[in-house]
């Protein structure tokens, strides 16, 4: 199973994770998606909050830079203008689609690291993984 984080802090942000969400389903099954759940901006200042989901889906056959390329098409779609500033520093944006975790998956690769680096450092990330992957599991 893939978990995804997908977060907004421009425009109809509500429409923007429905459009993301779409996105993927156009490739994947989407399996559970969280709650809704509203942060600040990481990593830099901005008046405008986030809205952050989690997404859970298959990708049975491909490898994890497929799903990769994939989701970062869907942002692409949404949005073409870049999350970062040309130093590397993060700034606001339509959308901005995270792989989290990829169930039996560890790597280190230039454009990628799973689990993802700071998925328990950041509560917009882990949070909603945790609910979506209580969906999956079921109770316990």
């Amino acid at each position: 199973m893939v978990y995804i984080n997908i977060g907004t802090n421009l425009g109809d942000r509500r429409a923007n994770l429905d459009n993301a969400l779409k996105g993927l389903a156009r490739h994947f099954r989407i399996a559970a998606v969280s709650d809704i759940f509203e942060s600040e901006p990481w990593g830099f200042s901005s008046p405008h909050g986030f809205l952050n989901i989690c997404a859970a889906f298959d990708a049975e056959g491909l490898t994890p830079l497929q799903v990769l390329a994939i989701t970062q098409a869907v942002e692409r779609e949404i949005s073409p203008l870049s999350h970062r500033n040309p130093d590397g520093s993060y700034r606001d944006r339509l959308i901005d689609i995270d792989l989290v975790v990829i169930d039996g998956v560890e790597m280190s690769a230039p454009q990628l690291t799973l689990p993802h680096p700071h998925l328990h450092d950041r509560d917009f990330f882990l949070t909603p993984y945790c609910e979506v992957r209580a969906l999956i599991e079921g109770p316990r």
